[in-house]
């Protein structure tokens, strides 16, 4: 999986960035297996388009991307696109307590606004995370008995107080828009936005309009694959039960970015870390994360529902946008990981080459000790990290001094002293350098 051909500089200049770009993905997949469709377009235009692996590993269909799939909580864009239409309208406000539009639902005499929702900072239970959420997976319920399941549980904290990702506040998204647009919540985002932007391929499951293919969904076994776990996708909701494309997805983005169904200053405010009571900020903002990635400005967002797992991310200031849609939902890798990837190279970036290098375990030791809060240890020939009480994680050796953490981005070089005894880990991480001097072991 880590066997990526090593490039260098003056190589990949000379390599058309669509060869780079498959370079660096391709061996994240397997012939045979459960794959992947991906997309790349960079100021409007497609750089990079292909499908890997298996749409269906029982029947042999090869994946390519005019394959549709699950979304997952990619979903939530679209929701929170929906909430700003009606907000502009006039049918509800972003500072509306919620029962103004479900007068019936217990807000434990705490004011929780149409915005607690949108930046996951309610306090509201996350009834996906609730222990008997699996014993309903098959459940067909509509939307008032979905609410039903997690309304009486407790706050977990002061509404805007707290960041906690949160997809019940998403299904209430849906209910208030099902209550202000006056149509099904599914209706609402076919009519008002998939139709106009052309997105044929794109529906909440079960009213699909277009041809697209739909991939099986998988999940990883020890001894192989097998089909994913059924769900009802009147669980997911408003929260996760759009299907689409890497295609549709592209056409999204171009609508995004010319500023298409809203006014700039509500895609402004859609892209903008919520600020918490205490001033700090989080990094999301309405159905969109916010970071930075190899010193760009980042706009981006998972999504995992059973069978698939996606990742969609914004270079806005480089205008590239990538789309990964995979259909297994327990991979060997990480769609954001090759979303990434792919969007370094775009933007000219690209992260260094992961391949690993044998290191004879002796070796190793040199390598083991504290670093201020990490610690190194090593087992037979591989090296493991752990801060503080966390699981230990295997790091894999990419070059003499250089460790990645395996099927993540995450890197780092050990540091050697004048007399050559290695005395500080630097690591790289979120796009961040930290340096960890060796303490006493």
């Amino acid at each position: 999986m880590f066997a990526l051909p090593i490039l260098g500089l003056a190589a990949a200049l000379a390599t058309p960035v669509d060869q780079q770009i498959d370079a660096a993905i391709a061996p994240y997949f397997q012939a045979g297996a459960p794959g992947a469709s991906v997309i790349v377009v960079k100021d409007g235009k497609t750089i990079f388009r292909k499908g890997y692996g298996m749409a269906d590993v029982a029947k042999g269909v090869a994946m390519d991307a005019s394959f549709q799939h699950r979304i997952g909580s990619v979903t939530k864009q679209f929701t929170s696109t929906a909430i700003l239409m009606l907000a502009e309208e006039g049918k509800l406000a972003l500072d509306d307590d919620i029962t103004k539009h479900l007068p019936d639902y217990p807000t434990k005499g705490k004011k929780i606004t149409v915005e607690h929702l949108l930046t996951h900072t309610s306090g509201i239970v996350s009834y996906t995370g609730k222990p008997s959420f699996r014993a309903i997976l098959t459940q067909d319920l509509a939307p008032a008995a979905l609410i039903a399941v997690f309304k009486d549980d407790p706050l977990t904290f002061e509404p805007g107080t707290r960041y906690a990702y949160n997809n019940s506040g998403y299904v209430l998204l849906g209910a208030i828009i099902e209550k202000a647009g006056g149509m099904p919540y599914a209706k609402f985002v076919e009519q008002r936005i998939f139709v106009p932007l052309g997105m044929a391929d794109t529906a909440y499951e079960g009213y699909a309009r277009g041809k697209a293919p739909p991939a099986v969904g998988h999940s990883t076994t020890p001894t192989g694959f097998r089909l994913a776990t059924p769900i009802s996708m009147t669980l997911p909701y408003a929260a996760g039960a759009i299907v689409s494309t890497v295609d549709d997805l592209a056409r999204w983005d171009a609508s995004v970015t010319s500023g298409k169904l809203l006014r700039p200053a509500s895609w402004q405010r859609a892209f903008t870390p919520y600020k918490l009571a205490s001033g700090e900020a989080t990094s999301y903002g309405y159905g969109w994360n916010i970071d930075t990635m190899q010193g760009s400005a980042r706009i981006f967002h998972g999504g995992g529902i059973p069978g698939f797992s996606t990742h969609v991310m914004r270079l806005p200031q480089e205008k590239v946008y990538v789309a990964v849609l995979a259909n297994n939902d327990r991979l060997p890798m990480s769609t954001s990981v090759v979303a990434a990837r792919a969007a370094a190279i775009a933007i000219g970036k690209p992260y260094p080459d992961f391949s690993p290098v044998a290191l004879a375990p002796a070796a190793l030791d040199e390598f083991v000790g504290k670093f201020a809060q990490r610690t190194v240890t090593r087992d037979g020939g591989k090296l493991f990290m752990q801060r503080g009480d966390e699981a230990k994680a295997e790091i894999v050796a990419i070059g003499a001094t250089r460790f990645l953490v395996p099927n993540t981005l995450v890197y780092m070089d050990f540091l050697r002293d004048d007399a050559g005894k290695v005395n500080a880990l630097k690591l790289f991480q979120n796009d961040s350098v930290e340096h960890h001097p060796r303490s006493g072991d």
